[in-house]
């Protein structure tokens, strides 16, 4: 059995509607609520059709990262955020990731915005430099490739440090895989650990900040994975 995902969206083309097999690991009450948006009013933290914006505690990642997308970037409708939100629970559970800690990241990096350009030249959800795209073949563009290919970087990046040797580099994976994204694995590496940029420093205390936010949602209370 197939279910299709359709999401009709003003601020930006998601391109086609996309079909989720079965049995891919999403929750069914999740998608019946995207797929019954706006006319349903009894859903989890749609308060009256109004997404998680005005809602109550969420019991879903993906509904907790779609709030924050709303917060963070008002040029993004409520369905778009939610299949966003969809795309990076689904991203960050194929790369063994925490999908608040995938989201928090692509908040920070670009808001959600497919078409956000930094000044110097990284390009969509990811940040990617488009030498870094076209080495990988990634139009980066796209937002659902880029929220892959961030997923697939950064969970190469926390395998790499789980497994790394004590005296090679020290601190957490998640803070050096961030360190990694932001700054370079050269770097990490240079550095034994989280390089001392202030910069760097900064992006992953905001990494956090945006996590333990979203866990708020969710009332899960303190991170449980230390940055």
């Amino acid at each position: 059995m197939m279910v299709a995902l359709l999401c009709a969206c003003s601020a930006f083309p998601l391109h086609q509607p996309r079909t989720i097999a079965k049995k891919q690991r999403f929750d069914v009450p999740l998608v019946n609520a995207i797929l019954s948006w706006p006319h349903h009013r009894l859903l989890d933290g749609l308060a009256g059709a109004d997404l998680v914006r005005n809602g109550g505690t969420v019991r879903h990642d993906a509904l907790a990262i779609a709030r924050a997308i709303l917060a963070d970037n008002p040029r993004i409708d409520a369905n778009a955020a939610l299949y966003l939100a969809f795309v990076t629970v689904r991203s960050a559970r194929l790369r063994a990731l925490p999908p608040l800690f995938l989201a928090a990241t692509l908040l920070q990096e670009s808001a959600y915005d497919p078409y956000a350009l930094s000044s110097s030249g990284a390009i969509g959800i990811g940040q990617f430099m488009p030498g870094t795209a076209a080495e990988v073949g990634l139009d980066p563009f796209d937002p659902y490739a880029s929220i892959g290919a961030s997923a697939r970087l950064l969970g190469r990046y926390v395998a790499r440090y789980k497994n790394a040797n004590a005296a090679t580099v020290v601190g957490s994976p998640y803070a050096l895989a961030l360190a990694a994204y932001n700054a370079g694995p050269g770097a990490v590496l240079a550095y034994h650990g989280v390089p001392p940029y202030a910069e760097t420093k900064q992006y992953i205390a905001l990494i956090r900040y945006r996590w333990g936010k979203m866990r708020a949602y969710e009332r899960r209370g303190r991170i449980l994975l230390r940055l």
